[in-house]
Order: structure tokens, then C-alpha cells, then sequence
């Protein structure tokens, strides 16, 4: 993916109004084999919405950098120590509803090669502990034949792209 790319996506969530923008910085962690880890998550004040995967990752602060954000992220969320991460490998714009609020989320992703791990959940927030039920490590061929949903939904495409 080029560093400019943007893609709008508008999960069928319904929609609770005027949006709230927010700023996120999220990170493909991948292992030796191309395998990427993803959670699974809910809105547990919408239980009618399911369930879906993503990759780690969360809001910016305010005067926090993109990449200095994803690592705070990846460390929160999975336990993982990470390094430089060098650019942005994709953009996204995104509309969603969670926990009664509307938002419009734009995302920056980064890459980043790891050992294969076991997800440390000590760093999760309390909405963390109540959104977040799962994780595991995808290869390529189960991005390609699931029909879980996953955000991005293009990330089959990312990974075999990167890998």
C-alpha cells in the first residue's frame, strides 16, 4: 500500500448522529511465517452487533506522534515492546458506533515484524477488559477464506502485499 492511500469504510453499525472525530494509530504485528495477530472485540452496549477482529492499536493523544501512539498501543494491548516503525504503510477513514458514541476515525497504520508471542493483558484499560475476548495469530490463507469479520477489511490483501 502506498503511504497516501485512503480508504473510507462504513461498518453497518447504525448511527447514533453527529460524528466525534478521533485520530488513531494502529499496527500490523507480524511474525517470521506472515502471520498477523489480530483481537477480537465487541460494543458490549450493543450486543446485537457481534463480534469482529482488528489489529492492535488505539487513539492518539493530544501532542502524542502517530508512531509514538502505536507503540504506547501495542504495549498496552499486547504486552509487546516495540521499536521504530518507520512510516505509515496505510490510511483509513472510518465511521462507527461504540459505547453510544459516533465516530469518524481516521487511522494511520504501521508494520512491524515480531516473534510470536502470547498477548499480556496486565496494560488493558477497564473498556479493554470489557470489549476485548480473544486474539490469535492469522496467516494469509485464513484472512483469505474466513467469513469473520475483520478490520481493515482489505488486510488479506496488506499482509500478502507487505509480507
Amino acid at each position: 500500500m502506498r503511504e497516501d492511500d485512503v480508504v473510507s469504510e462504513n461498518p453497518a453499525h447504525g448511527s447514533l448522529g453527529p460524528a466525534t472525530d478521533r485520530r488513531a494509530a494502529r499496527v500490523f504485528l507480524v511474525d517470521a511465517g506472515g502471520a498477523v495477530l489480530l483481537l477480537r472485540g465487541c460494543d458490549p452496549a450493543r450486543p446485537d452487533a457481534g463480534f469482529w477482529w482488528f489489529t492492535p492499536g488505539g487513539g492518539i493523544d493530544p501532542g502524542e506522534t502517530a508512531a509514538a501512539a502505536a507503540r504506547r498501543e501495542v504495549r498496552e494491548e499486547t504486552g509487546l515492546e516495540v521499536g521504530d516503525l518507520g512510516d505509515v504503510v496505510f490510511r483509513r477513514i472510518t465511521e462507527f458506533d461504540f459505547e453510544g458514541v459516533h465516530y469518524r476515525q481516521r487511522e494511520e497504520f504501521f508494520w512491524a515484524r515480531c516473534d510470536r508471542f502470547v498477548v499480556d493483558d496486565a496494560g488493558w484499560s477497564d473498556v479493554e477488559r470489557r470489549t476485548m475476548l480473544d486474539h490469535r495469530w492469522w496467516s494469509y490463507e485464513e484472512l483469505v477464506v474466513t467469513d469473520e469479520t475483520i478490520y481493515p477489511e482489505q488486510i488479506a490483501g496488506i499482509v500478502r502485499e507487505l509480507s
